[in-house]
C-alpha cells in the first residue's frame, strides 16, 4: 500500500457537526450555550490584540475598556438588527401570512447575529467611546482591524455548533455533516448529504485577512482610516463568495438581469465603498503627513507599560514629524 494510499484512507471523508448535547449545557440552573461561548471568545481575542495595537500607539488599556464598555453592547445589538430585520423579518414579524416568532428576537444564543450590522453599530458606539476616551475613531479603527477579523474568524465556529449556515451540497472530502435531524437541513435532501462549510471558509479568510493586514500595516503603515478601508475590501470579498454558497433563507434582490442574495449585493457594496474610502484616505496621507491618535487637547494620563511616553505621539505630530511606533509581532 503506497503512502499517498495510507493516507488518503487516515484522512476523514467529511467533516463531523458536533452532537446536539454540544450545543449546549447547564451548570445548576444556568443554561451555557456554545454560540454564546465562541462570540464571547471572539470579544476577548480581540480586545486583547487591539490592547497591543493601542500601546504601540500610546494608549492604554483603560482608554480601550471606555471604548469597549460602548462599542460591543451596540454591536450586539445592532448585529441581532440586522439578522432580525435585513436577514429574515418574514420569519419574526411573520410576514407573507408566516406564523410570527416575536419571542426569539432577543434569543442570541439560538444564532442570528448579521457582522455587517454589528460592525455599523458597533461603530457607533465606538465614536461615543472614542470621544470619552480622547482617541480619534479613526484611528481606534485602525488598531482594532486585526481583532474584529479574528473574533469574526472564532464566532462563525458558533455556526458549526448550531449547524447553521452551511452551504450547499457537496461531494468534495471536507463536506459538513449535517444532522437529518436538524430544523435546518433542507427538506427533501438524502439523510447523508454533506454541505459547503462556508463558517470554515469564513473563518479561514478572516484569520489570513488579519495576517495580511498586519503585514500591511507594519510594511506600509496605514493610518487614518486606511486599515479599516483594507477591512471593507478585504471581508466584503470573502463574505460575497461564502453568500454565494449558502442555503439559509434571505432576500432575493434583482438588479437587471443579476439576482443575488441581500447580503451579497451589501457585501459588494462593502467592496467598492471600501475601494473608494481606501482612495480618499491614500490621497490625503499623502499630502498631511501627520497622523494624530489622540484629539485635539485629548493626551492620556499616562502612558501603558511599555507603550510609547505619553504625548510623545502628540509632540512629533506637533513637530510636522509622523508617529514614533512599536511593531506589532
Amino acid at each position: 500500500m503506497g503512502i499517498s494510499t495510507q493516507l488518503a484512507l487516515a484522512l476523514p471523508a467529511s467533516i463531523p457537526s458536533p452532537p446536539s448535547e454540544l450545543s449546549k449545557f447547564s451548570i445548576g440552573p444556568l443554561t451555557i450555550h456554545a454560540y454564546a461561548l465562541c462570540i464571547l471568545a471572539g470579544i476577548l481575542m480581540a480586545l486583547w490584540l487591539t490592547n497591543k495595537r493601542m500601546q504601540a500607539r500610546g494608549g492604554n488599556s483603560d482608554m480601550l475598556w471606555d471604548i469597549a464598555i460602548w462599542a460591543i453592547p451596540f454591536g450586539i445589538i445592532g448585529g441581532r438588527l440586522y439578522h432580525v430585520m435585513i436577514t429574515d423579518p418574514m420569519y419574526y414579524f411573520g410576514l407573507g401570512g408566516q406564523q410570527a416568532h416575536w419571542a426569539e428576537i432577543p434569543q442570541l444564543w439560538l444564532g442570528g447575529l448579521g457582522i455587517m450590522g454589528a460592525v455599523s453599530l458597533g461603530a457607533l458606539g465606538a465614536w461615543i467611546g472614542c470621544r470619552k476616551a480622547g482617541i480619534r475613531l479613526s484611528a481606534f479603527a485602525d488598531a482594532a482591524v486585526p481583532g474584529l477579523l479574528l473574533a469574526q474568524a472564532i464566532g462563525r465556529w458558533g455556526n458549526w455548533f448550531n449547524q447553521e449556515l452551511f452551504g450547499a451540497p457537496t461531494k468534495l472530502p471536507w463536506g459538513l455533516e449535517i444532522d437529518p435531524n436538524s430544523y435546518n437541513f433542507p427538506a427533501g435532501l438524502p439523510a447523508d448529504t454533506l454541505f459547503h462549510p462556508t463558517f470554515l471558509y469564513e473563518s479561514l479568510w478572516n484569520v489570513l485577512g488579519a495576517l495580511v493586514l498586519i503585514g500591511l500595516d507594519r510594511k506600509f503603515k496605514l493610518r487614518r482610516g486606511a486599515m479599516f478601508c483594507c477591512y471593507m475590501i478585504w471581508y466584503g470579498i470573502g463574505r460575497t463568495f461564502t453568500e454565494s454558497l449558502r442555503l439559509d433563507p434571505a432576500e432575493i434582490i434583482t438588479i437587471g438581469p443579476l439576482g443575488l442574495r441581500v447580503h451579497q449585493w451589501l457585501a459588494i457594496a462593502l467592496v467598492v465603498a471600501g475601494a473608494i474610502a481606501l482612495f480618499l484616505v491614500l490621497k490625503r496621507t499623502r499630502s498631511q503627513d501627520a497622523d494624530p491618535f489622540f484629539l485635539p487637547g485629548r493626551k492620556p494620563e499616562a502612558a501603558a507599560e511599555g507603550a510609547n511616553p505619553a504625548g510623545t505621539e502628540a509632540s512629533a505630530d506637533a513637530a510636522g514629524e509622523g508617529p514614533q511606533e512599536k511593531n506589532i509581532e
